[in-house]
Parts: structure tokens; C-alpha cells; sequence
């Protein structure tokens, strides 16, 4: 049944389509994350800025929060794809394997 599955053209085109989809995730998650974290070691006085004043919260603070919720909505996004089109081209995938 592996053998079936491999030399599916459907498995190589959902292979294809699930890595270079994680690969636009993960850079967009970790280019911003980098800069973010390289400009905070370089120039930490960009973030130290108060955001009011009067306010003990700085710049920083957001832009971290938005990086989380950033992670959370990526996450919702690649879940709907996964059970969305990935999971159907499986399903084919799979049928075609079981004849």
C-alpha cells in the first residue's frame, strides 16, 4: 500500500503543496520575529519609547502581544487548510491506494 500511495501523483502534488504552504508559514512568522529581536538588541531605546505618557507600558509590549496573536491566527489558518484541502486530497489518495 505504500508503494501505492508514493507513486500517486496526488500524494507528490499534496506533499509539495503542505511543505512549500509551511515553509510561507514559517517565514512569515520567523523573518518578523528575527528583525523584531534583532532590533531589540541593536536599538533596545526603539522600544523603551512609553506608549503615554504616564504609562509604565512601553512599545515593546504590543508589538510582542501581536506576535502572539499573529501566532495564534497562523495557527487557525493552517488548520483550516489541513482539514480543508489537505485532508480531501488524503481521502483520494488513500481510496485510490485501498483498489
Amino acid at each position: 500500500m505504500q508503494a501505492k500511495i508514493r507513486s500517486n501523483p496526488r500524494f507528490a502534488e499534496l506533499v509539495g503543496k503542505r511543505t512549500r504552504f509551511a515553509i510561507i508559514l514559517s517565514l512569515v512568522v520567523l523573518v518578523p520575529y528575527y528583525t523584531f529581536m534583532f532590533f531589540v538588541s541593536t536599538q533596545p531605546q526603539l522600544f523603551a519609547a512609553k506608549i503615554s505618557e504616564g504609562s509604565v507600558i512601553t512599545i515593546g509590549w504590543p508589538i510582542a502581544a501581536l506576535f502572539i496573536i499573529g501566532g495564534w491566527l497562523l495557527t487557525g489558518v493552517y488548520v483550516n487548510r489541513a482539514n480543508g484541502e489537505f485532508d480531501s486530497i488524503t481521502e483520494e489518495v488513500l481510496k485510490e491506494a485501498r483498489k
